[in-house]
């Protein structure tokens, strides 16, 4: 991280999750970290956290579906630090169900949380790391962004379209000495569920059962967070099998979605889970 000698990190969704494991993990560096999140108790617990890991912990609550709060944590950071050195866009939900029986306000919230709030963190702060020459900014997507997996339409929309931000930006802000990640995850040990929403109650059975099987703890994915920030990587991929899928999909996608058809069609992964395939 010699790169980055001040040691200035915001995060959003910081208070529970990935967030504030990578909160803490910054802390364990020694870094200043801005602990940002709507929910101000939670906020709370994550700053006694970072600072008894090392770090500089600094209280911000902010929500990331307004833009105008996205651009004041900016400017109070400008004023407060000086500048950041990194941006995490972390937060997120979680919805499931059949395309045409996800309910529109559920698009509408999903985007909006997911995308949305990703465009709005990193437009806030693209001219904070321009004017100070250089930075980072961290995009949290998912591995549903590129898997594609069905029932998870909605899900899977928002997070394609974080990596895609990405890419862009990868290329748009290099002249800028402006770096960019973009981590894809698969399922890991984390609080999404607590706010997921679905349109069939098997969905939200299937979900919790591929997070029951995962073995990989939001401290994991947040270590690695930090080990690919050191290799400039576009894309921070933690999990063997998000690897996997990311590989298949991009060498062979035509016999990759033919295979990903079988199994579900066959309910191969239903029963992998110990579920019975319902239509």
């Amino acid at each position: 991280m010699k790169r980055f000698p001040k040691k200035r990190v915001v995060i959003t969704g910081a208070g529970s999750g990935l967030g504030r494991a990578m909160s803490i993990e910054f802390a364990k560096l020694g870094w200043q970290v801005c602990v940002s999140d709507i929910d101000t108790e939670r906020a709370k617990a994550t700053e006694a956290m970072v600072f008894e890991h090392g770090g500089k912990p600094l209280v911000m609550r902010c929500d990331v579906t307004q833009p105008e709060q996205l651009e004041s944590l900016a400017d109070t950071l400008k004023k407060q630090w000086g500048g950041v050195d990194i941006m995490v866009n972390n937060a997120g939900v979680a919805a499931a169900g059949y395309m045409e029986k996800i309910p529109l306000q559920t698009w509408e919230w999903i985007i909006t949380l997911n995308l949305k709030s990703v465009i709005y963190g990193c437009r806030a702060f693209i001219p904070l790391l321009e004017r100070q020459g250089n930075g980072y900014i961290v995009n949290v997507a998912s591995n549903a962004g590129i898997a594609s997996l069905p029932e998870m339409s909605c899900y899977n929309v928002t997070k394609a379209g974080v990596i895609s931000l990405s890419e862009t930006l990868r290329v748009e802000l290099k002249p800028r000495n402006i770096g960019v990640s973009v981590v894809a995850p698969t399922f890991f040990k984390t609080n999404l569920m607590d706010q997921f929403t679905s349109s069939d109650p098997r969905q939200r059975k299937l979900a919790d059962a591929f997070f029951e099987k995962s073995k990989v703890t939001s401290e994991d994915v947040a270590r690695h967070v930090i080990r690919s920030i050191k290799r400039n990587k576009l894309y921070i991929i933690a999990q063997a099998d998000g690897k996997f899928s990311w590989f298949c999909k991009r060498m062979t996608p035509e016999t990759y979605f033919k295979v990903l058809g079988w199994i579900y069609k066959s309910g191969l992964g239903d029963r992998f889970l110990g579920m019975p395939k319902t239509a």
